[in-house]
């Protein structure tokens, strides 16, 4: 039920602007005279066509919205960032609020864009009314997420606690610990009806809020639902990562009452569900003795696990059309022995959908800022920035990685990167005028 198979700023966009239909006199020469004139012919364009005044508001909206739109990007990084800062206390760092953060960042990104494409129509497209949705909120805490606030989406999780309270009383029994959770199983999975998704190719399955309002979600989305709504009902959840599952249990100091079957079912199995049982999951071969030797994550860590899945799944859906490609693939050719030298250009580099390697990027900058000393992660980092054309910042992140991978590792990154520095310069030495081609020595 439970399982789960297993700031850098986001890049500037420049809004599109709108055609100026002013027309000046270059042969009158008085500058005040000039700025009368440029203004009079605003008026009397504006006046003939009414349209094109709408134009000159959208553009002053367009410019407004922009702002709003990139403050609210840069105030949610800030803090999804404070959030889960390593001067905080991990058990104090809250999942449900950081992932909400992540989210809401994720969702003015992608609204910015349908902005940019809903004015791009509208200036190729004269007789186009603007299809853009007035603005009714200026902060982040106003903002609708999926037709609430994240103040709502906190107290969604609050009234599903309180749902559980209610349950309890209603069976008049007290708090022992295997009715608090068989009440918590009661609202989550069958009054609100939360399900896990099998295969994870919608995005909305991976982000808290969506899988509150959709009721179908990710293994590891669904864990840190019930942890956060256990830890408001004063009882702590612990979780690990097992071969390709993520299982939750509640603390306690006699693991091996988890075991005990009672119903038909022990503790461990009622907050897991099925993969506890299957004899094909390695979860099926713990005991007391042997959930004593797991590694428990930190909240921190659960958080990177979500990270982790947004990354993939965004990276999947941006190389759809690359059926198979890898985001090391590049490393591979650059270093084949049978290829020729130099061989690398930006024809090359495969087209992907770009909003989805954005936000791919953006949940990887979010696992650096958790994991900075993970090799492997910075390398992917700078890999989806070279497939984004990044070539600068690429060059950076990869050069950062040599100095964490282990010599073999960083050994077949060297010449990708000098590759990637040399077309980093070639593109520089054609922008002045210069012909022909440069060359690694």
């Amino acid at each position: 039920m439970l399982s789960t198979s297993y700031w850098v700023p986001t890049a500037t966009m420049a809004f599109p602007t709108f055609p100026d239909h002013c027309f000046f006199r270059y042969d009158h020469h008085h500058r005040n005279d000039h700025k009368d004139l440029r203004r009079w012919r605003i008026r009397t364009t504006a006046a003939a066509y009414p349209l094109f005044s709408n134009q000159i508001q959208l553009t002053k909206d367009s410019s407004s919205r922009h702002k709003l739109y990139q403050e609210a990007i840069k105030t949610s990084r800030d803090k999804f960032t404070r959030e889960i800062s390593f001067q905080s206390k991990d058990k104090d760092i809250s999942l449900a609020k950081a992932l909400l953060y992540v989210a809401a960042e994720d969702e003015v990104f992608m609204s910015f864009n349908r902005e940019m494409d809903a004015c791009s129509i509208l200036n190729e497209r004269r007789n186009v009314s603007s299809p853009s949705e007035a603005i009714d909120w200026d902060s982040l805490e106003q903002m609708p997420l999926g037709g609430k606030t994240i103040p709502e989406w906190l107290s969604e999780l609050d009234a599903i606690a309180k749902e559980v309270e209610a349950e309890l009383v209603s069976r008049d029994i007290g708090c022992h610990l295997v009715e608090v959770l068989e009440a918590v199983n009661l609202v989550l999975f069958e009054s609100r009806g939360l399900t896990r998704s099998p295969v994870l190719v919608d995005s909305k399955h991976s982000y808290l809020h969506s899988v509150l309002s959709s009721r179908c979600g990710s293994a590891i989305l669904l864990s840190i639902i019930y942890i956060e709504v256990c830890r408001r009902l004063g009882l702590t959840i612990v979780g690990s990562r097992v071969g390709e599952d993520f299982l939750i249990w509640p603390q306690t100091g006699y693991p091996e009452e988890l075991f005990k079957v009672t119903s038909g079912h022990s503790l461990f199995a009622i907050v897991n569900g099925r993969c506890v049982e299957d004899p094909r999951s390695m979860a099926s071969d713990l005991t007391g003795t042997s959930l004593l030797g797991l590694e428990i994550a930190t909240n921190r860590d659960i958080i990177g696990i979500a990270l982790a899945n947004l990354i993939r799944l965004h990276w999947k859906r941006a190389s759809r059309s690359n059926h198979g490609l890898m985001l090391t693939s590049p490393l591979r050719h650059v270093n084949d022995a049978g290829e020729k030298p130099n061989v690398m250009d930006k024809s090359n580099v495969p087209l992907l959908r770009p909003q989805d390697l954005r936000l791919a990027i953006m949940a990887s900058e979010r696992l650096l800022i958790l994991q900075p000393h993970n090799w492997a992660l910075r390398r992917d980092h700078g890999m989806m920035l070279y497939y984004n054309r990044e070539y600068g910042k690429a060059v950076q992140e990869l050069s950062i990685c040599m100095a964490f991978a282990p010599e073999e590792e960083a050994e077949i990154l060297e010449p990708f990167v000098e590759k990637l520095h040399l077309m980093r310069l070639e593109s520089t030495w054609k922008s002045l005028g210069h012909t022909g081609r440069l060359t690694v020595p």
